[in-house]
């Protein structure tokens, strides 16, 4: 009898459980539209044009969940975030995922009701001098002034990096990215100090950019990926797995142009992938050819990398370690099996 009954507690918590995980994917079908959580405009990263079409690294990301939802990576409703007020967007329901450039840590992880769903780029903090000032590293920065913005894990960073260095530092901190950037170039401070990445973006932003160059050293890690809230697993499956499905189709040869033509291919692995052998899009809720649906819609994780910040892109920035583990990066998804 004992043994009934628990077996019964177990099935209705089971149950319980299910329908709670299935929460937020009804809620994005129901509305009928992704809300994605992007920056105030970083180029490269999320920025919108001058008709108001964003785009970008992360943007894509967000593009990709649309498309493995619902066949369409325009239903996506995109909100600009400043670094202060990202993660209670996030907490509040006010956005389903935040794409931002964002730093995976202990603290972030346990203690504001998110889950870090992967890594996308793999980043480290360093900074921005004016070319005049003849700087060649940073233990050149002794008792220099640094903009950096609030919010970010920037300011601990300079701190460790200076005091382990016994150098001397002002630290001047601003709300916005823009009003970082704009202080920096107006010479409120010496040096700007943030993600090299977004160095490389913010730089576009000022009048010469080939007046500023990056320094060398990079003084932290920052892992980036996007977040969803604690409590609904199935939607960190979804948000995670296409993550993985972007990179494991570059691993594959999969591109957006020829997605088609490797869909009709007789390999187990790609069989997996496409659907056509087995049910693992079902599996979190999604479609057979989830995997298809999201290639066509961004193209896998180099095209995406290339076409927004590497070689493709303005910013030109190398692959380093966000090349692909088998070609000299650590960038690396689990399989789909």
């Amino acid at each position: 009898m004992k043994r009934a009954i628990l077996v019964f507690t177990l099935a209705l918590a089971g149950l319980s459980v299910q329908a709670a995980t299935a929460q937020t994917l009804k809620t994005i079908r129901d509305r009928g539209m992704l809300s994605c959580g992007v920056t105030q405009g970083l180029p490269g990263f999320s920025a919108p044009d001058d008709k108001g079409n964003w785009a970008g690294f992360d943007v894509d990301l967000c593009r990709a969940v649309a498309a493995a939802i619902f066949n369409d990576s325009t239903k996506v409703k995109y909100v600009p975030l400043s670094a202060k007020d990202r993660f209670t967007a996030l907490q509040s329901g006010e956005i389903d995922v935040l794409s931002r450039n964002t730093t995976w840590t202990l603290s972030r992880d346990t203690s504001l009701g998110v889950n870090f769903t992967g890594i996308s780029y793999y980043d480290g903090q360093g900074f921005l001098v004016r070319k005049s000032l003849k700087v060649n590293s940073a233990l050149e920065l002794n008792s220099a002034s640094i903009c950096v913005q609030t919010g970010t894990t920037n300011e601990q960073n300079i701190a460790d990096y200076f005091k382990g260095n016994n150098m001397k530092y002002e630290v001047i901190a601003f709300g916005t990215a823009d009003e970082t950037i704009k202080a920096y170039e107006s010479g409120r401070c010496d040096v700007f100090s943030a993600d090299v990445s977004q160095l490389y973006a913010e730089r576009l932003k000022l009048a010469v950019p080939a007046d500023h160059g990056v320094l060398p050293e990079v003084i932290s890690k920052e892992p980036l990926g996007p977040l969803v809230r604690h409590g609904d697993d199935q939607w960190m499956d979804i948000v995670r797995w296409t993550l993985f499905a972007m990179v494991n189709a570059e691993e594959l040869g999969v591109t957006q142009k020829n997605v088609d033509d490797m869909a009709k291919s007789d390999k187990p692995e790609l069989k997996r992938i496409f659907g056509t052998d087995g049910n693992l899009g079902e599996t979190l809720g999604l479609t057979k050819d989830w995997v298809v649906r999201i290639i066509k819609a961004t193209g896998n994780y180099g095209e995406v990398f290339d076409r927004n910040v590497g070689a493709g892109s303005k910013l030109g920035i190398a692959r380093g370690l966000n090349q692909l583990w088998n070609k000299g990066g650590i960038q690396y998804a689990p399989p789909i099996r």
